[in-house]
């Protein structure tokens, strides 16, 4: 037997050789397909009410599948995933439930407890945990309850509020699968009675094909046919012959993915075997909906099972490619064995040196839930926007409305998703910071998926990438070029070498268009101040920054410009690296440096009024408000829009300035011949630690008082991290009037109050993990120029004095006590439910929040947005070889710091 941690790496080796396609098989199922812009053909882009939750389970879908702990291939043509049924439910379980936008008390919500709990690249092993309530589930009081706490500042009222759970008397369904080999997929389904009493259930793995042949003439449909002894036989055109084999189960249901239109619309009933076929059946007894001729497009293994008390069944399935009739059991169980060990080896190579189990556990689960929301994403915009030719034809109106601009986009790839229930299609900004989280795991991923979003088919013509799917236009901030060095410089730590140059000399040339277009679409006045709308803050400001202002005029934002500032030095930092085969690249270098020069210079004076971003007078970055008139008046609102500017470092070593005299002569003459922009930021020629020069919007001054504003408990520190918006303004909110109608800003912990920019996402005062993370990296960017001579109090007021790559740890060590167990044995994240903090089978289960609360910590919005949470993980391979060795003693003189700068010549 190889060594085990050796097994995922061939399998990677194999995948990315074409040697053997180990990832063809995948979690890459969406967890609601339902209320997403793909499947809405309504005249007003309505999506949330054209396509409900209720009709999911008979109406098929054009552009994607969902379904419960789902399993495809990767063009998502054959599916695997679970239906469930306790006896007492209204409807077969087959996929999660949640309010939708209108519905939620603060926005779209999904109503169930599910965790992802383990997973490698290859998904040779993966395992999801769902928790399924005894008694019938209470759909009417969710929506009820909800409702009436509708535009209140009230928590939204979840599953485990009902009380449901209190009695044990629940279902934990642990669904793992396994790989024999790349087209070789066992699943193994284990229900745990967790109640004191036997309690029946209802098991149907399910297998179908994704509806393909209902839009477009001259394709093929494919079958399952019934071959006896619990196998089902599946073709398919394009993916070929599949055996799936159901162990002992009760009896096969076959029926069609396809729609059944007498339910949905009160048509004649027309003869055939419905998409519900397998929900009437179970709920209602109705066996004439299923094919007793025993084929179809979706077929289904049931097992009705009464589980003892504290006791559990489990059931196997198997799908293997061709035509088997034999031997899918045969070793089954040691096949997950052998998995789980080698997944065990795989993430002790990467977590060593981690010695406290629950920090482990938690990384671990982070990578779990970044590997299980990975989707098949499918979106032809052009074919959505036209109708398809075996389909009516869609409104007239929608040929001018959503994405109508977007017509070249073309999707048809597995995506890293925010969340595959909440957010399940990808988001520009989001899939940046999940890619140097997956590049810790899997950097051949995480570099093909940046590359994916800058493709012709994706990225706009004009160089714009999209945004997200409810509207591509929409603006996210330009992180691509941070997340590419990122990932480059992960991909290097692990492998060695002088890094991807290939990879970045692509992505190099992809952001090129699209900084061009932010220089030439997003600076009107052509002034180097940048306005991109929200820029994925929603409600951060007085005003809502994607529309037009009440006031008139437009805002000059401050964290727009200094987005572009850290666009523009990370860019840089390609160039730079590039530059060592290639000296073209020098000239890119000296071009990038003038646009992050240019940029400091706006924002210190953005004209003959003497007004920048930068306020003297409270020693912050603000927004202005450019009115009409001409008139800028600067909005003095704390918030993560004036700390943003700190991203805007850069770290060049003196191995670079030997290494490459005549770019460094290149430097040095364009800050003699500018000293009037060179003066405006960190002058390059003065001397760090260890010879490293400083590029960088703040120098000292600046950036030190920054640092005491965020560093004060009263304003932006939180016990779990920093705050979006300074607590000052919980009993001193801000106000702003204009034209007799009055504007307030208060701070908000938790979820907002307001339906500013929907409601669903609060940027007054919660904690969010991925600008929080880049905080501690540029902590630690300046602590590289400045050394240990530079120290700050931490925090403020305290009389503390820590250097800055102290203050990082620190910060790392407030985030992480988001997730840890404390003294007390809570973890912050659950909140107030004593059941996840207490019970066994729930309190070492981590959820990953789109956010958390300002003041305690509770975990907000979205309950499984493992994307740009799953940064804790980054931050555990920071912090933990720090704090060990601290508590070891003086034995190790240089603690082994992480290595998030791992670039030999330009370090950020």
């Amino acid at each position: 037997m190889p060594q085990v941690d050796e097994a995922e790496k061939r399998r990677i080796e194999e995948s990315r050789t074409g040697a053997k396609d180990w990832r063809r098989w995948g979690p890459y199922l969406s967890e609601r397909q339902w209320g997403t812009v793909r499947e809405d053909y309504s005249p007003y882009g309505t999506a949330w009410d054209y396509f409900t939750h209720d009709q999911s389970r008979s109406r098929a879908y054009r552009w994607g599948e969902d379904g419960l702990a789902g399993f495809s291939d990767d063009r998502q043509l054959l599916c695997l995933s679970l239906a469930l049924w306790n006896g007492h439910d209204p409807i077969l379980k087959e996929r999660l439930f949640g309010l939708t936008n209108e519905e939620g008390n603060h926005g779209e919500d999904v109503k169930e407890i599910y965790y992802y709990l383990d997973a490698v690249p290859s998904y040779a092993y993966a395992r999801q945990l769902y928790k399924l309530p005894q008694a019938a589930y209470p759909y009417e009081w969710l929506l009820e309850e909800n409702a009436r706490r509708k535009g209140s500042a009230a928590m939204e009222f979840e599953l485990v509020d009902t009380g449901i759970f209190d009695d044990d008397r629940y279902f934990d369904i642990d669904v793992e699968y396994a790989k024999a080999d790349a087209d070789d997929v066992l699943m193994r389904v284990t229900v745990h009675n967790r109640g004191p009493d036997q309690a029946p259930i209802h098991i149907l793995p399910q297998v179908w094909f994704r509806n393909i042949w209902s839009w477009t003439p001259g394709v093929t449909k494919p079958s399952l046919q019934d071959r006896g002894a619990g196998l089902a036989l599946a073709q398919h055109e394009e993916l070929g012959t599949y055996s799936i084999e159901f162990e002992a189960a009760d009896r096969l249901l076959f029926c069609d993915n396809e729609s059944n239109f007498a339910r949905l619309f009160g048509s004649s009933p027309a003869p055939g075997h419905f998409k519900d076929a397998f929900h009437d059946y179970v709920v209602h007894g109705r066996t004439e909906a299923v094919n007793a001729a025993g084929n179809g497009t979706k077929a289904a293994g049931l097992y009705v099972r009464t589980v003892p008390g504290r006791s559990s069944v489990t059931v196997r399935i198997r799908l293997r490619a061709g035509d088997q009739r034999t031997g899918a059991f045969a070793g089954f169980d040691d096949i997950f064995s052998q998995r789980i060990a080698e997944a065990d080896l795989f993430y002790a190579a990467r977590q060593k040196g981690i010695d406290d189990e629950d920090m482990c556990r938690i990384q671990r689960q982070a990578f779990a839930g970044m590997l299980w929301n990975k989707q098949f994403y499918d979106f032809n915009v052009r074919q959505w926007l036209n109708g398809d030719p075996l389909q009516p034809p869609p409104p007239e109106s929608r040929k001018h409305g959503r994405n109508s601009d977007w017509r070249h986009l073309v999707a048809a790839d597995i995506m890293s998703m925010p969340d595959k229930w909440e957010y399940p299609w990808f988001a520009a900004w989001d899939l940046a910071f999940h890619c140097v989280t997956l590049s810790l795991i899997d950097p051949e991923f995480a570099k093909g998926q940046l590359e994916l979003l800058c493709r012709v088919w994706l990225m706009n013509p004009n160089g714009e990438l999209p945004a997200y799917e409810w509207a591509f236009g929409d603006v996210n901030p330009p992180v691509h070029a941070w997340a590419a060095m990122r990932v480059f410089e992960n991909d290097r730590e692990q492998n060695g070498g002088p890094g991807d140059l290939d990879f970045l000399e692509r992505i190099f040339h992809k952001l090129l268009l699209n900084f061009t277009w932010w220089v030439n679409r997003k600076d009107p006045q052509g002034l180097n101040i940048f306005e991109g709308g929200f820029l994925g803050l929603d409600n951060i400001g007085v005003f809502d920054r994607s529309r037009p202002l009440p006031t008139g005029g437009h805002i000059e934002q401050s964290d727009g410009t200094a987005w572009m500032a850290m666009f523009s030095i990370n860019m840089l930092r390609m160039s730079i690296e590039l530059s060592e085969r290639d000296a073209v690249y020098e000239d890119m270098t000296i071009k990038f440096l003038e646009h992050f020069l240019y940029i400091a210079e706006a924002m210190t004076d953005m004209g003959s009024e003497g007004i920048g971003l930068w306020d003297d007078q409270d020693n912050f970055f603000y927004d202005v408000l450019s009115m009409p008139s001409g008139q800028k008046i600067p909005m003095r609102l704390r918030s993560m829009v004036g700390l943003i500017p700190l991203f805007a470092v850069g770290i060049v070593e003196q191995e670079v300035i030997n290494k490459r005299p005549e770019l460094w002569r290149k430097i040095e003459m364009y800050r003699e011949r500018r000293p009037d922009l060179t003066k405006l930021v960190s002058r390059w020629n003065e001397v760090g630690d260890k010879g490293r020069r400083l590029f960088s919007l703040a120098r000292a001054f600046r950036m030190t008082k920054l640092l005491r504003r965020m560093l004060d408990e009263s304003e932006f520190l939180s016990p779990y991290g920093v705050r979006a918006l300074s607590r000052t303004y919980l009993d001193h909110p801000y106000d702003f009037e204009y034209d007799g109608v009055h504007y307030r800003v208060k701070y908000q912990p938790g979820e907002s109050d307001s339906g500013l920019f929907g409601g669903n996402s609060n940027w007054r005062g919660p904690i969010w993990m991925q600008v929080n993370y880049l905080l501690v990296e540029n902590l630690r960017r300046f602590h590289q120029f400045y050394g240990d001579g530079l120290t700050v109090e931490c925090p403020t007021g305290s009389g503390v004095m820590l250097t800055l790559e102290e203050v990082a740890d620190e910060l790392c060590s407030r985030l992480l006590k988001l997730f840890r167990r404390g003294p007390d044995g809570r973890r912050p994240v659950f909140g107030s439910y004593e059941k996840f903090q207490t019970d066994p089978h729930f309190k070492d289960y981590i959820l990953f929040y789109e956010y958390f609360h300002g003041d305690n910590g509770r975990g907000c919005g979205a309950s499984h947005q493992t994307g740009w949470t799953g940064l804790i993980a980054n931050l555990i391979s920071q912090l933990v070889p720090a704090e060990q060795a601290t508590e070891a003693g003086p034995a190790v003189p240089e603690p082994p710091k992480p290595k998030p700068l791992s670039s030999p010549l330009v370090h950020a």
